[in-house]
């Protein structure tokens, strides 16, 4: 993980939104409307911390079909341990300076 990575995850569940949201799914997966009612936040607003959520890699959303026809977008956990020590710091930083920040297929940049 590079400090950038980091960064985002801690930006992501620096927000008392954020981590309501995280807690409301982490019983199982939710469409937007049912998380928006259950939280009592409007859509685009949740939509704002789940996008939020999402680029930091914390949660994961998939676009599904009703049985009526109806497009339900879907939410769920991605599987992530949050650890936060001089250690990981450390290693983040170092990964920045020795240049190992991989592109999206993986390959070191």
């Amino acid at each position: 993980m590079t400090s950038e990575e980091l960064l985002a995850v801690l930006a992501a569940v620096g927000h008392a939104q954020r981590l309501r949201v995280i807690a409301e799914i982490a019983g199982g997966r939710m469409y937007v409307s049912e998380l928006a009612r259950s939280l009592g936040m409007s859509r685009p607003l949740l939509y704002m911390h789940l996008d939020r959520l999402e680029k930091a890699g914390l949660v994961v959303g998939s676009l599904e079909l009703s049985t009526s026809g109806k497009a339900l977008k879907y939410f769920e956990l991605a599987p992530f341990d949050l650890r936060v020590n001089a250690e990981t710091i450390a290693a983040a930083v170092a990964a920045d300076a020795e240049g190992t920040v991989s592109d999206v297929k993986g390959t070191p940049t």
